[in-house]
C-alpha cells in the first residue's frame, strides 16, 4: 500500500483528524452551513441505490460508507440487512441521518470521523463506499489510502463522484474566482470524477476497476435563478463562497449572474422539460 506522511490530531471530542487539523475544522463547519440533507434528499438520493447495487451489498456484508452525510448510501445499504457504519466529519449531518434511520426502522452505526484518518483497523470491512462524499476531502491521496486500508482483500470498493466535465464540475469552476484560495496541497473535488485520477490514487492496490459515466436527472428547478437561490440557501460550499465576498456587492451580483446563467444553460441543453442532467463517475473495484 502506498504510504502518505501526514500529521494526525484530534478535536476536543476525540475525533481523529488527518493532515491539517485547522483545515478540517473549517471543512466540517462549511458542510454544516445551510441544509445539505435537503440537497441529498432532493438531488443526490437516487445515487445511493445505484452504488448499493453496483457493489452488490447484501445481508452478509460489513459496510463502511465514508463521508456519508445524512445517509444517501448508508440507509439503502442497511435496508438490505447489511451491517452498516455511516462515517462523516460533520456531526450535524449524522444527526439528521440517525433521525431518518429511526423513521425507516433501520439499524446502523453513525460515527464522526475524518475520511483521511478513519478510526478503523486494517481490512475491517467487506465493502467501502462513498457517494459524492470522499471527493470533498481536501487531500486526495490520504483519503484514497484510507479507503483501501480499511477494506479487506477481495472486498468491494464503490465510489460516485461528480465529474469535472459535468454540471457540478462547471459550478465549481464558476465559483472558483470568487472563493477563498484552497489550502496548500488541496486538490479540486471534481478530480475524483476523472477516471485517470482515481486510477492513479488507487494504483495497484485494487483489481477489476470499472469506471462508468452516467447522469442523474435533476428536475427541481424552473430556471437558473431558482437553482442559484436553492444552492445559496442550502449548499455549504456555495454559502461559504458568498460569505467570502459578502462585502463586495459587485462581485456578489456577478456570481449571481454567472450561476443563474449556468443553470439556464443546463436546462437549455437538457431534455427541454425542465430537467438538468448532472454527470457523475461510478467506480467499482476489488481490493487486491
Amino acid at each position: 500500500m502506498t504510504s502518505t506522511t501526514s500529521t494526525t490530531s484530534t478535536t476536543d471530542d476525540g475525533v481523529r483528524l488527518g493532515g491539517a487539523p485547522e483545515v478540517k475544522r473549517r471543512h466540517r463547519a462549511m458542510w454544516a452551513l445551510g441544509d445539505y440533507p435537503a440537497v441529498a434528499t432532493d438531488i443526490v438520493a437516487p445515487l445511493g441505490p445505484v452504488l448499493v447495487h453496483a457493489t452488490g451489498i447484501g445481508p452478509d456484508d460489513r459496510v463502511l460508507d465514508v463521508a456519508a452525510g445524512s445517509g444517501t448510501v448508508a440507509l439503502p445499504a442497511a435496508a438490505t440487512g447489511a451491517d452498516v457504519t455511516a462515517s462523516d466529519l460533520t456531526p450535524e449531518l449524522l444527526v439528521v441521518g440517525e433521525q431518518l434511520a429511526r423513521r425507516a426502522g433501520l439499524d446502523l452505526t453513525w460515527e464522526e470521523a475524518d475520511a483521511e484518518a478513519l478510526p478503523h483497523d486494517d481490512a475491517e470491512f467487506d465493502v467501502v463506499t462513498s457517494c459524492v462524499g470522499v471527493m470533498f476531502a481536501p487531500f486526495h491521496q490520504p483519503a484514497a489510502d484510507e479507503l483501501v486500508r480499511v477494506l479487506r482483500p477481495g472486498g468491494r470498493l464503490g465510489l460516485v463522484s461528480w465529474t469535472p466535465t459535468g454540471f457540478i464540475g462547471a459550478m465549481f469552476g464558476v465559483m472558483r474566482p470568487y472563493a477563498p484560495p484552497p489550502p496548500e496541497g488541496a486538490q479540486p473535488p471534481p478530480l475524483w470524477g476523472d477516471e485517470g485520477h482515481v486510477r492513479a490514487l488507487l494504483g495497484d492496490r485494487v483489481d477489476d476497476l470499472v469506471a462508468t459515466t452516467a447522469t442523474v436527472a435533476v428536475g427541481c428547478f424552473a430556471d437558473g435563478a431558482a437553482f442559484r437561490d436553492y444552492f445559496k440557501a442550502n449548499y455549504g460550499p456555495t454559502i461559504a463562497t458568498y460569505r467570502s465576498i459578502a462585502e463586495d456587492a459587485e462581485r456578489v451580483a456577478a456570481l449571481d449572474t454567472a450561476l443563474a446563467e449556468l443553470g439556464d444553460d443546463a436546462l437549455t441543453q437538457g431534455p427541454g422539460d425542465g430537467v438538468m442532467e448532472w454527470e457523475y463517475l461510478l467506480v467499482t473495484a476489488t481490493r487486491s
